[in-house]
């Protein structure tokens, strides 16, 4: 059954009174149930064991997955199975989105564990204990889910933005719940399929295990313009190629996760790539504003080189559209507080959805409330003053505000770019003093992240007609979850060899590029080049320019102020795999256009299932292989 939506037309035309009245008549679905206690261990138990995918894609690229769509078909499968045989009821459309909402919410645990906390273990070379782990993370994460709820009305409500993860996982749950009981067990199939598949071939990608297995002829590479630099050395301005991040990589978990993105984003993000690593980034290598480091005589760049420059120009270009498209709505902007005003709590009793939405008294007593255990926490912990510590707590709302538009464009969250606008802030407020730098940049970065997830998760709710005030009881059991099973993961995975050992055996590049950011700032704004101070203004005016087009054109424009700004902050191998894989399924979808033929019926109708099988496979094979390699391989040396 599709979907009930607004047309383009009426998104761009109708008033948020006019959506909300809509909605509400024609597809809120009462009192259906949906955070139920098999909801609600199901989402637990599929959160925990996933969050090991964040675990090995964040040590590896720096940023975290959602697992919403894999734990649906999961589910579904699960419980179709358990009815068939006579040991359980249907397991309602709620239901599974609510499961989905807390299994988001554990994946994204494993965040801080893979920067802001990892760059703070590198800088003190101790390692924080993992009951210190779990408390400061689990903080985070409700403050960022207080934070989210006043963002809704704007971006899901009012702009309809797609949040693209959480678009794909409501038209999943809908074919799957709606549709023809074997066509979601097919699709549970696919995602199988292609889960074991990517797990095969994360295999093959371990030299180390095919060495023991004496197969180490059939290891895949790493990248696969290897060959290429046989013949000749490719490169621009003088600068090879390799040391920009220009290369062709074999990171299909990527790949998949482009086709999730989408063709537009994925344009948005390759234009923001050339721009960044083929242009300004040989410009500032050749006037010496990117130093790198020389090694054996030897001068290297490399990702974490290049973002300690490239990153400011993206970020202002990202904070400058998401701020411009916030409040180029202001009634969008204060309708969300109207609640708090004697008038506004009158034209309130007359909103369809007061008793659907979170009450903003929430809001007003949870975030102060939480926000002062967040930083009597840093002060405990990492020796963060109070004072600096309340001063942060404001400043999650600038950021979150930038991270849910980039999350609602994206489905990726760039809690590391938000973190250094922190880390620069609090350069200049406490200069010298490195730890607080980092741990502050944390809150805010952290709590952005976790603000942008939420909204991801409801994304599938709203479209399905689902309360959004239980998806925010179940993304803090997911939370809860996710901690359980991945914190400890990470210490036996990671931290088994101390903090030396995890920077050499994993590339951790987020945490990388948040040590060398504060070792940079902590002297103060002066070590900022004037290149990059340059950059940072032609890439806000970029972003006001982009987003005012987009407003003009009524969303017709394609490009993305975000979209290409968040190129800046990420490999350009990373940019490439989003995107062929996003042009991958784009050309599928434009080839095999009859829905009756088999093409159509088993890559574009399971664009989706594909997509998560292999990110979910290939990542969680990926722990595996770093266990086998660390634990079993290494002792048996």
């Amino acid at each position: 059954m599709a979907l009930k939506q607004l047309d383009a037309e009426q998104v761009r035309t109708w008033t948020l009174e006019q959506k909300d009245r809509w909605w509400f008549e024609n597809v809120w679905k009462g009192d259906m149930p949906q955070l139920t206690l098999r909801s609600a261990l199901t989402g637990m138990l599929l959160g925990g064991v996933l969050s090991l995918t964040n675990l090995y894609v964040g040590a590896k690229t720096g940023w975290t997955l959602g697992v919403g769509i894999t734990s649906v078909i999961l589910a579904f499968g699960l419980f179709k199975v358990l009815e068939g045989v006579g040991l359980g009821r249907e397991f309602t459309i709620l239901e599974n989105n609510a499961m989905q909402s807390i299994a988001t919410a554990a994946g994204y645990m494993t965040s801080p564990m893979i920067s802001s906390l990892a760059a703070y273990m590198l800088v003190t070379g101790k390692t924080v204990p993992m009951a210190q782990t779990f408390c400061w993370i689990m903080s985070l994460a409700v403050l960022g889910v207080l934070f989210a709820f006043p963002l809704k009305r704007r971006f899901i409500n009012d702009e309809q933005h797609p949040f693209p993860e959480g678009r794909a996982a409501g038209i999943v749950m809908d074919a799957l719940h709606t549709g023809d009981a074997k066509v979601g067990l097919f699709k549970a199939k696919i995602l199988l399929v292609s889960g074991g598949l990517a797990a095969v071939l994360k295999v093959f990608q371990s030299q180390a295990i095919l060495e023991k297995l004496k197969l180490s002829a059939l290891t895949i590479p790493d990248y696969l313009d290897a060959w290429i630099y046989k013949f000749a050395t490719v490169s621009v301005r003088g600068v090879d190629l390799r040391e920009l991040t220009v290369r062709l990589d074999s990171d299909f978990v990527l790949m998949a996760t482009g086709g999730l993105m989408g063709i537009r984003t994925g344009v948005s993000l390759v234009i923001g790539a050339v721009l960044n690593y083929l242009i300004l980034v040989p410009w500032a290598i050749s006037h010496g504003d990117i130093a790198g480091v020389v090694t054996d005589g030897v001068r290297h760049f490399g990702f974490r080189e290049i973002t300690k420059w490239a990153l400011w120009g993206g970020v202002a270009m990202m904070t400058a559209s998401s701020l411009f498209a916030f409040f180029s709505k202001p009634k969008v902007v204060f309708g969300a507080f109207r609640g708090l005003t004697r008038k506004g709590r009158a034209k309130a009793d007359s909103d369809p959805l007061r008793d659907i939405e979170l009450p903003m008294k929430v809001f007003v007593i949870g975030i102060p409330l939480v926000g002062t255990v967040v930083v009597l926490l840093a002060h405990w912990f990492f020796d963060v003053s109070l004072g600096l510590g309340f001063l942060a707590i404001p400043l999650v709302f600038v950021f979150a505000l930038i991270g849910v538009n980039s999350t609602a464009l994206t489905s990726i969250t760039p809690s590391g770019a938000l973190g250094k606008l922190t880390q620069l802030t609090f350069g200049a407020l406490a200069p010298g003093n490195i730890k607080t730098n980092l741990m502050t940049a944390g809150i805010t970065g952290e709590v952005a992240l976790h603000a942008s997830n939420l909204l991801m998760d409801i994304k599938p709710g709203y479209m399905l007609g689902a309360k959004p005030r239980q998806q925010a009881v179940g993304h803090v059991l997911g939370i809860f979850a996710g901690a359980l099973v991945s914190v400890p993961v990470f210490y036996l995975a990671f931290m088994h060899g101390g903090v030396n050992e995890l920077f050499k055996e994993q590339p951790m590049p987020a945490a990388s590029v948040w040590h060398a950011v504060a070792q940079l700032l902590t002297q103060g704004l002066s070590n900022l080049q004037q290149s990059a101070r340059w950059a940072a203004l032609f890439g806000a005016l970029l972003g006001l320019a982009l987003e005012g087009l987009r407003l003009a054109t009524k969303g017709r424009f394609w490009l993305s102020g975000v979209g290409i700004g968040l190129a800046s902050v990420i490999p350009f191998n990373t940019c490439l795999s989003m995107f062929l894989g996003a042009l991958i399924f784009w050309i599928a979808g434009k080839v095999f256009r009859k829905p009756e033929s088999t093409a159509n019926k088993l890559i574009v109708q399971n664009q989706e299932p594909i997509c998560g099988g292999v990110i979910a496979g290939g990542a969680i094979m990926g722990i595996v292989v770093i266990l086998l390699e660390n634990l079993v391989l290494a002792g048996g040396q």
